[in-house]
């Protein structure tokens, strides 16, 4: 299998199934003489780690990480950084009703076809598990990318419900188990999810990703655009079926005029009078926040019995067992982060590359 390689001067290589003995990522192309520990890594796969709400998978594994390579007396020495993270809560006999038939909605049917062979304790290499790595890649991205830039995602939308823009709070995001920026919907999204797990189902997700502090100049205008290779990576995470930039769709039902971002200059500066671009003009950053957004599918794997067919062709019904998330977009806002941090990082040391350091040209 290839492709499990991701980014240019800051390259991603992630390994590992859901059921193995441990999944892991290398990170090559960090810079050398940043101080590197396990806990800036750890910080950050704590907020992904399953079990920590009824909301949530209870598979309970501490996804602890160990820095095999690439560090020397707390700093970073420009070679390959390898982390690992070690399964340690796998209970495989929970797929043996699966392993000769597809569930729908599930990459079950669509690896098969392709590699003739999958693994089918916990969906092998096309599980989420496996975003756990990416968590662990994006703290060293953060780190490449300084205090200056600070990324962060919230939960905006679970199944029909949508949070209440007006009452944001990003404070508000760390004290609920959704990554909700809204208190009070995050009490609807409770109540909500408890009637979709007690009924063996599932719901999809909406997250959003803010990175604030992004200089202007990062990405190029045609085949290394920003806003491309982040929504390459975005679509890149397990479950997710739609990605857009600043105003997304909702571009299409603005005029000219309200959709263009008015400049200005004050003090000095150029500022924008809103942001609808989503802090990205031709592929290149313009200073402003970088914006996105993704949907997440609601988890295929569910109680409730569903059509399908064996490997043999033959129909039947199947019904999933085991630990699963009632809303798998809970826990893919770190991950997303993680993702967003990751392209910034590479675009940031592809612009020093060509033009030798960032533009100052700041909002």
């Amino acid at each position: 299998m290839s492709h499990n390689t991701f980014g240019h001067l800051f390259r991603v290589t992630t390994w590992g199934e859901s059921h193995g003995t441990a999944l892991g990522c290398v990170v090559d192309g960090c810079p050398p003489r940043l101080a590197l520990s396990e806990g800036d890594i750890q910080q950050w796969l704590d907020k992904r780690r399953p079990g920590q709400s009824r909301f949530t998978t209870q598979r309970q594994e501490p996804d602890a990480v160990r820095i095999l390579s690439g560090v020397y007396e707390g700093l970073t020495i420009g070679t390959p950084i390898s982390l690992m993270i070690e399964n340690v809560d796998q209970r495989s006999k929970d797929y043996s009703n699966i392993a000769a038939s597809y569930r729908p909605g599930h990459a079950d049917y669509a690896y098969e076809a392709k590699y003739g062979i999958r693994d089918p304790r916990g969906g092998g290499r096309s599980s989420a598990r496996e975003t756990a790595a990416r968590v662990a890649a994006g703290g060293v991205a953060r780190l490449v990318l300084g205090s200056g830039v600070k990324v962060r995602g919230a939960l905006v939308q679970v199944g029909p419900h949508h949070i209440d823009r007006a009452r944001w709070d990003w404070d508000e995001v760390d004290r609920n188990p959704f990554f909700c920026p809204d208190a009070q919907t995050a009490g609807l999204w409770a109540d909500y999810l408890d009637g979709v797990r007690k009924a063996g189902s599932s719901a999809g997700a909406v997250i959003e990703l803010v990175a604030s502090g992004v200089p202007a100049g990062l990405g190029a205008p045609i085949y290394g655009k920003l806003d491309g290779d982040l929504a390459a990576a975005l679509m890149s995470i397990n479950a997710v079926k739609a990605v857009e930039i600043g105003a997304g769709f909702a571009a299409a039902a603005l005029s000219g005029e309200e959709n263009a971002d008015e400049m200005r200059m004050q003090d000095g500066q150029l500022v924008f009078g809103s942001n609808k671009a989503g802090g990205i003009l031709g592929g290149i950053s313009t200073g402003q926040d970088v914006i996105a957004r993704f949907a997440v599918k609601p988890t295929s794997s569910i109680l409730t019995p569903r059509a399908t067919v064996t490997r043999d062709g033959e129909n039947t019904d199947i019904q999933t067992k085991g630990r699963h998330d009632p809303c798998v977009g809970i826990r893919a806002v770190p991950v997303g982060e993680a993702m967003m941090a990751c392209v910034l990082a590479d675009h940031l040391l592809r612009h020093r590359g060509q033009n030798g350091q960032i533009s100052t040209a700041q909002v």
